[in-house]
Parts: structure tokens; sequence; C-alpha cells
């Protein structure tokens, strides 16, 4: 396998696992309690804690994913049927 393939799948499965956490994490409790245990200001954890912000986040996340089926797309041939 040549070096370009493996990082492309490597590349990949990057962004599937950290699109489905980042369209996920936000909307689960750990979001709050994790925020809760960070050394960061109560304005700050308001902020991060307002449903535009997790949207913001899920958007992103859901940018992932769209980005590594494209990618799985450009590594996989796709072969015409007869």
């Amino acid at each position: 396998m040549r070096n370009d393939a493996l990082f492309r799948i490597l590349f990949v499965l990057y962004c599937v696992e950290a699109g489905v956490f980042l369209v996920l994490a936000p909307w689960s409790p750990v979001w709050g309690r994790t925020l809760a245990q960070l050394p960061i200001s109560a304005t700050l954890q308001n902020l991060l804690l307002q449903p535009l912000v997790r949207g913001a986040v899920t958007g992103f996340g859901l940018v992932h994913l769209v980005w590594g089926i494209h990618d799985l797309q450009v590594l996989m041939p796709f072969r015409k049927r007869a």
C-alpha cells in the first residue's frame, strides 16, 4: 500500500471520528460537566452552553463528516456496471 493511500485512510478515520464526536458531544450531559471542571470564567462557560455555540460545534462536526465521506469516495474507485 502506498503512503498516499495510507495517509488518506487515516485521514478518513480521523474525519469520521472527529465528526461524530463534534456532532454528538455538545448535546450530551458530559459537555456541561466538562465545562464546569475547566478553569475558565463563568461567562465563557455560559457562552459555551448556549445552543448557538453548540450548533456551531455540531456544524463543524458535519463538515468533518462530509470531508471524510468525500475523501473515502475519492479513495475507493467506482466500477461501471456492464
